[in-house]
C-alpha cells in the first residue's frame, strides 16, 4: 500500500498540513517522532539527552522502515533531520511511496519558529540573528536531502488549504 511521506524543515507546517491531508483523503496520519516516543516511552529530547544522537537516529531508521513495511496506506510526517542520516533519504524513492517536500524559505520559517521557538530546543536560545543564521545553515546542509523527494509543494504565502490542494494534485 502506497506511503505519503511528507518531509522537511522544522515550521515548515508538515503535522498542520498532514493532519488536514489526513482529513481529506480519509488515511491515517503517523508523526514519526511521536511515533518513536511512543515506542520508547521517552521524548525525543530525553532519547537525545540520555542515549545520544546515534542512538536516537538507528531508532528513528529502524521507525521508519517499520512504517513503510506496514501494510496500512499511510501519510507519514518525517521529523526535520530524518532525511539526512541513515540513507533515509534513499527510502523517498521507493515504488510504494510518495513523498513531497513542503519547501520553505528561511524568512516564512524564520517567522514561524519565532512564535514558539521556547518549544524546539535547537533554538531556543538564539537571537533573531542567530536563529536565522542556524536555519539558513541547516536549509543548506539538509537540501541534498530534502530534495531527493518525488515532489515539492512550495508553502510560502499559503493557507494549509491551499497547500493541500498543491498535494492533492501531486497526487492526482
Amino acid at each position: 500500500m502506497r506511503k505519503i511521506i511528507l518531509l522537511g524543515y522544522m515550521g515548515c507546517g508538515k503535522s498542520t498540513i498532514a493532519v488536514k491531508l489526513a482529513k481529506t483523503l480519509k488515511i491515517p496520519f503517523v508523526d514519526l517522532d511521536e511515533k518513536i516516543e511512543e515506542k520508547e516511552n521517552l521524548s525525543i529530547n530525553t532519547i537525545f539527552e540520555t542515549r545520544g544522537e546515534i542512538s536516537f537516529r538507528k531508532r528513528e531508521h529502524e521507525v521508519f522502515v517499520e512504517l513503510l513495511n506496514s501494510p496500512d496506506q499511510l501519510i507519514i510526517g518525517l521529523g526535520g533531520g530524518t532525511p539526512c542520516y541513515a540513507n533515509n533519504h534513499e527510502l523517498l524513492k521507493g515504488d510504494n511511496v510518495c513523498s513531497i517536500y513542503l519547501k520553505a524559505s528561511i524568512d516564512t520559517l524564520f517567522e514561524r519558529l519565532s512564535v514558539n521557538k521556547s518549544k524546539r530546543p535547537l533554538i531556543a536560545q538564539k537571537n533573531d540573528a542567530e536563529m536565522k543564521e542556524f536555519i539558513a545553515t541547516h536549509l543548506f546542509e539538509r537540501s541534498f536531502y530534502y530534495n531527493q523527494a518525488q515532489h515539492k509543494v512550495t508553502v510560502d504565502n499559503k493557507t494549509v488549504d491551499a497547500v493541500v490542494l498543491d498535494i492533492m494534485s501531486v497526487l492526482a
